[in-house]
């Protein structure tokens, strides 16, 4: 059995914590983990290294994620732009046929999911792979405990031989009385997005189903470039894909459809209320993350990042301040956060795509502070990690080491900075910063100039494989 595990949505429902830049599935909103990194811990022992799908600006946290579980993926698969689950499934089935495995069962999970139960979870597991050797597409549907608007559905047909059932129809997510009566049949199973099938099987009927799906995928993995453990899928052909999920493209119009009844107390964490629902509560019945006070509230999810947030008096309450956006919400409109994103996004408000917070894959910097002609950030480098060799058309830069050694590189010079130390980078000056050190380099980082946005620089030299100029909104 080859997990394919999928990461590239962006969790919009769970705004401020979630953004496109550092979506919900690399963030530990339930437990020390984050849910990325749950997905591979769930795996069960005899499952083979995984095949991750993600974004390619995701390709650094994947892999820092992945390595500090020591956990080894067979391949990552870097997708330009998001075409939904069905090419991104497809291009992991033609990698696993290429290679002329023994073992061609895919089991297809999102990254963004949690499951308190990992016995019943690996028991059906195994059920669903002895339906998928039989040439089954299994898909897993989750007991539903109570009438959920925010999932899918699937109906239950006939019963098969040994467990299991054919599949009926997919609903689309219900209203709260049609969701009432799904729930009073029994015939209804909410839409995990979990799968497992066979890699040539999923294929053929992808082939015949969605044609264009099928065929934009072939030639998208026969062009695709490899770059150490990254397979990067060409754009041009890849822009070609009709944008469509497995539900949609396949699901609903094969034949050998099966749906596998999962009770292992899963949740796919898709708004705050649904994170409340799995976190364990005070008597209350409030969550609370971080610096938090209440007097009379009760039955509210309230997470402070940054300073002491205090609630009096209110129930059913979303409360989430992070560093640079604070989401007030009540807890029954969670599905409508998802329009506050959008709206940012028409109005280009950084805050829709980015944390004042941002990771690199040398470490992170935090834009504490701007103004007119001057920005403030914290940078921190990791050890050994170091900056691009790079330099500035618009922006000069003050460096003062607040801990650890720093390495800099200022045009033809090199020299050493310790604690409490600084230096000056002119306009136009070629630079690199690095951390030889065993420990983390912090630095506070003065910019002025003209123009301060991301996009002035023009990288020289990257060990990080990115682009020679400012194409990529990033610093470093």
């Amino acid at each position: 059995m080859i997990p394919v595990i999928l990461s590239g949505g962006n969790g919009t429902r769970l705004w401020p914590m979630s953004r496109k830049g550092y979506p919900k599935q690399f963030l530990p909103l339930v437990g020390s983990e984050s849910m990325f990194q749950q997905t591979l811990q769930r795996l069960p022992d005899y499952a083979k290294p995984p095949i991750l799908v993600c974004n390619e600006s995701h390709r650094f946290i994947v892999a820092e994620q992945t390595q500090s579980l020591g956990c080894m993926p067979h391949t990552i698969l870097l997708e330009p732009f998001g075409r939904n689950t069905a090419p991104a499934v497809a291009i992991a089935a033609f990698q696993i046929l290429a290679e002329q495995q023994d073992d061609n069962i895919m089991l297809v999970l999102p990254a963004d999911h949690s499951i308190s139960d990992k016995q019943a979870y690996h028991a059906a597991l195994a059920k669903a792979n002895t339906l998928a050797l039989e040439g089954k597409l299994v898909t897993f549907g989750i007991e539903p405990s109570k009438p959920e608007t925010g999932y899918g559905y699937v109906r239950k047909g006939r019963p098969l031989p040994e467990f299991g059932y054919e599949v009926s129809e997919f609903v689309e997510k219900p209203d709260k009385a049609t969701a009432e009566v799904y729930l009073s049949s029994g015939e209804y199973l909410w839409n995990s997005g979990m799968f497992m099938m066979d890699a040539q099987v999923y294929l053929d009927e992808l082939k015949v189903h969605a044609l264009g799906i099928y065929d934009a995928c072939k030639a998208a993995f026969e062009n695709m470039n490899r770059d150490y453990d990254f397979g990067r899928i060409p754009s041009k052909i890849f822009q070609q894909c009709p944008d469509d999920s497995i539900d949609y493209a396949v699901m609903e119009h094969t034949a050998k459809a099966v749906t596998l009844p999962l009770d292992c107390s899963w949740s796919d964490v898709g708004v705050w209320s649904a994170l409340w629902d799995v976190l364990e509560k005070d008597t209350d019945g409030n969550v609370m993350v971080g610096d938090v006070v209440t007097h009379n509230a009760k039955n509210s999810y309230i997470r402070s990042n940054l300073r002491l947030t205090a609630l009096v008096g209110v129930e059913d309450l979303i409360v989430v301040d992070s560093k640079d956006a604070l989401l007030i919400a009540h807890k029954d409109h969670s599905q409508d956060i998802k329009h506050i994103v959008n709206d940012l996004q028409k109005n280009q408000r950084c805050e829709a795509e980015q944390h004042r917070e941002v990771a690199r894959p040398w470490g992170t910097y935090d834009s504490i502070n701007s103004g007119e002609r001057f920005q403030v950030k914290r940078i921190r480098v990791n050890p050994g990690a170091s900056l691009s060799l790079q330099k500035h058309h618009h922006r000069a830069e003050h460096w003062i080491v607040v801990s650890g050694t720093a390495i800099v590189t200022c045009g033809d010079k090199e020299f050493l900075l310790s604690e409490n130390q600084s230096t000056y980078i002119p306009i136009g000056e070629v630079h690199r910063l690095r951390n030889p050190g065993k420990i983390p380099l912090d630095l506070i980082e003065v910019q002025s100039g003209s123009y301060l946005g991301e996009d002035d620089i023009v990288r020289l030299q990257d060990v990080y494989g990115r682009t020679g100029t400012g194409t990529e909104p990033v610093t470093g």
